[in-house]
């Protein structure tokens, strides 16, 4: 039989063995796992995507650096070949005398897997050398060359290559990385 009981508030409440009983089936449904597993499972799983995508994107990050290093070099290499002298050095050579609008062209034109030419900034200048005995040893200063003609053999050509590499990693706010090399050498012909 059940016994029911006004409270101070007015309302009217249950009383002996119903109140054990509900508060029995309330323990019970509140100590009860069911889908608990569910849950750990896709909170945990999310975390270890995020990680596992992180890794991944610094992963391409240090596949854009070394190709942008790689863009670098070659530019350097293909304009200490091209010097203002390289025509009658070598005559079948393509390009030769190659301005630093062609070096550009050059270094946007390699088709590295991966890389967008658009978010690539190459430049490209011109230092000529001065040496002195000073000291006792011979000692070159490069300074930016103001002449007419910087493309001759000795000076040193500057490839400076940069490219914008955009990393998104889950849950973290989306960042654009700079990546940037420079190659020195000097022109030979």
């Amino acid at each position: 039989m059940r016994e029911w009981k006004r409270n101070f508030a007015g309302t009217v409440v249950l009383l002996g063995a119903e109140v054990a009983t509900a508060t029995g089936r309330l323990r019970r449904r509140i100590a009860n796992d069911t889908g608990g597993a569910v849950l750990e499972m896709a909170m945990s799983s999310a975390i270890l995507f995020a990680m596992f995508f992180g890794v991944f994107e610094i992963a391409l990050a240090s596949y854009t650096s070394n190709y942008v290093t790689d863009m670098a070099r070659e530019g350097a290499r293909y304009a200490i070949v091209r010097g203002s002298a390289s025509c009658g050095n070598t005559p079948l050579l393509s390009n030769c005398g190659a301005s630093a609008a062609a070096i550009t062209a050059y270094v946007k034109g390699l088709k590295y897997p991966g890389i967008n030419p658009a978010d690539l900034t190459v430049s490209v200048t011109y230092l000529t050398g001065t040496s002195s005995t000073s000291t006792g040893s011979m000692v070159t200063t490069w300074a930016t060359c103001t002449s007419d003609v910087c493309n001759l053999p000795g000076n040193m050509v500057n490839v400076a290559a940069s490219y914008s590499f955009g990393l998104s990693i889950p849950f973290v706010p989306a960042k654009t990385i700079n990546v940037s090399s420079a190659s020195q050498m000097v022109i030979q012909q």
